[in-house]
C-alpha cells in the first residue's frame, strides 16, 4: 500500500491528536485531588480510589475496545470511546459524592479506553511499514506526552479562574470534539487471503501457552503502578513535603510561585522529557531487542526513583526526578505493543496488547489505591514509593528470558 511507504501518515497524524486530548485530560486528575477532597472534606482515599477505579476501568475496556475495533472497525470504536469519555466528565461535573466520583470514573476509564493508545497504536501499527513501525508507535505513544504537557498545567490554571466542576466541563467538551478527527482514520484494510493467518481464537491459545506472553503481562504491571502513582499523588506529595519556593529564585522568576504549581509543572516535565525518552525508545527498538530495551528502562526507572526517595525532597530534586523519570515513562508502550506484533503478528495486535494493558492497569489501580490509603494511614508516601522500586526491579528481570521471535501462523 502506497500510504505504508512513508513516516508520517495522516493515520499518525490524527491518532497523535487523538491521544493528546484522550492523555492529557487523564493526565490533568492528580491536580483535582486537593480541590475536591478539601472542599467535600473527604480522606485523601475517597478521591484516590475514583482515580484507582478509572485505571482498573481502563484496564478492562481496553481488549474490549480492542475486540471491537478489529470487528466494527478502529472508527467505530473510537466513537464509542469518546461518547463514554466525555459523559463520565459531565457527569462527574455534577458529582457531590464520593460514590458518584467513584461511579463516574468507570465511564471515564472505559473512556480512555476506547481513545488512548490502544486502538491508536493498532492502527498505526497496521498503517506502517515494517521500517518505520517501530518509530511510528514511537511517535503516536510520545504524543500522549504533548497532552501531559499542557493537560496538568491547563487544569492547574484553570481551576484558578473557575471552579473544578466547570474544568470538567470544558474538558467533556474537548474530548466529545474528537468525533471530527475520526474521518481521518482509515478503514481496517482487510485480511490478505494469500497470507496464513491465525484466528483470534488460535493466537489466543497461542499467546497464553506461550511463556513469554506472561512474562510481557506481569512485566508491565510496574509501568501501570508508577504512572498512576505519580499521575494520582505526585502534585499533592510535591505540594505537601517539597521545600519553599525561594522568592528571587529561578523557579519564582518562572512564574512557579507555590509547590502546587511545582506539582502540576512536574507532570509536565515529564511529560516534555517523555517525548525525546519515547522516541529515543522507538529508534532503539529498531536497532536492537525490544525485550533488552525494556530491561535497561525499567533498571533505570529503578535506579532514578531509589535516588529521588533517598534524597532530601526540594524543588531542585523534584524537577531532576520529573526530567529523568520522564525520559523513561511511556517509553515501555511502543517497544511492549511493538515486541506483541513482532511475535504475535499485526492482525489482533489490538485485542493482545489490550489484553497485557489490563496488567498494566492493574497496576494502576494498586499504584493509586495504595497511594491513598498508606497516605491515610501514616501521612507520608514512602512506603508506596518503596514498593514500586521493588515491583520496576521485578519488571527488568522478567524481560531478559523473553523469547523474541515470531510465532508461525497455523496451518490453513
Amino acid at each position: 500500500m502506497q500510504h505504508k511507504a512513508s513516516l508520517i501518515t495522516p493515520v499518525l497524524i490524527v491518532g497523535c491528536m487523538i491521544i493528546i486530548v484522550s492523555f492529557g485530560v487523564r493526565a490533568s486528575y492528580g491536580v483535582f485531588q486537593i480541590p475536591i477532597a478539601t472542599e467535600f472534606g473527604w480522606a485523601r482515599s475517597e478521591f484516590s480510589m475514583a482515580i484507582a477505579i478509572q485505571n482498573l476501568a481502563w484496564g478492562i475496556g481496553q481488549p474490549i475496545f480492542g475486540a471491537l475495533a478489529e470487528k466494527f472497525g478502529d472508527r467505530k470504536a473510537i466513537l464509542i470511546g469518546i461518547l463514554i469519555y466525555a459523559m463520565g466528565l459531565f457527569l462527574s461535573a455534577e458529582s457531590v459524592t464520593a460514590l458518584g466520583h467513584q461511579f463516574n470514573s468507570v465511564l471515564v476509564g472505559f473512556g480512555v479506553a476506547g481513545t488512548g493508545v490502544g486502538l491508536i497504536l493498532a492502527s498505526v501499527g497496521r498503517a506502517a511499514s515494517d521500517k518505520n513501525r517501530s518509530m511510528a508507535l514511537a511517535i503516536a505513544a510520545a504524543s500522549g506526552s504533548v497532552g501531559q504537557i499542557v493537560g496538568p498545567s491547563l487544569a492547574e490554571w484553570l481551576l484558578t479562574i473557575v471552579s473544578w466542576q466547570s474544568v470538567f466541563m470544558m474538558f467533556a467538551a474537548a474530548v466529545a470534539a474528537l468525533v471530527f478527527l475520526l474521518p481521518g482514520l482509515q478503514p481496517k484494510e482487510p485480511a490478505d487471503a494469500t497470507v496464513v493467518q491465525d484466528s483470534l481464537s488460535q493466537i489466543l491459545a497461542k499467546a497464553f501457552r506461550d511463556p513469554s506472553f506472561t512474562l510481557i503481562f506481569l512485566g508491565f504491571f510496574s509501568c501501570g503502578y508508577q504512572l498512576a502513582f505519580v499521575f494520582a499523588h505526585f502534585p499533592a506529595f510535591v505540594t505537601e513535603l517539597c521545600g519553599p519556593i525561594q522568592p528571587g529564585g529561578l523557579l519564582d522568576s518562572m512564574g512557579i510561585r507555590t509547590t502546587s504549581a511545582l506539582g502540576a509543572v512536574a507532570i509536565s516535565l515529564v511529560g516534555l522529557a517523555n517525548i525525546g525518552g519515547t522516541l529515543m525508545a522507538g529508534w532503539l527498538g529498531g536497532r536492537f531487542q525490544k525485550k533488552n530495551v525494556l530491561v535497561w528502562i525499567y533498571t533505570g526507572r529503578t535506579l532514578v526513583s531509589v535516588a529521588f526517595i533517598m534524597l532530601p525532597i526540594t524543588p531542585l530534586t523534584v524537577i531532576l526526578f520529573s526530567v529523568s523519570m520522564g525520559a523513561l515513562w511511556l517509553a515501555t508502550v511502543p517497544l511492549t505493543s511493538g515486541l506483541i506484533g513482532y511475535i504475535y503478528g499485526l492482525r489482533f495486535m489490538g485485542t493482545l496488547f489490550g489484553i497485557v494493558f489490563f496488567s498494566h492497569q492493574l497496576g494502576g489501580f494498586l499504584g493509586v489505591w495504595l497511594g491513598g490509603r498508606m497516605y491515610d494511614a501514616f501521612g507520608d508516601y514512602t512506603m508506596v514509593w518503596w514498593i514500586g522500586i521493588g515491583i520496576s526491579a521485578f519488571s527488568a528481570l522478567v524481560h531478559i528470558p523473553i523469547r523474541e521471535r515470531p510465532l508461525a501462523a497455523a496451518p490453513a
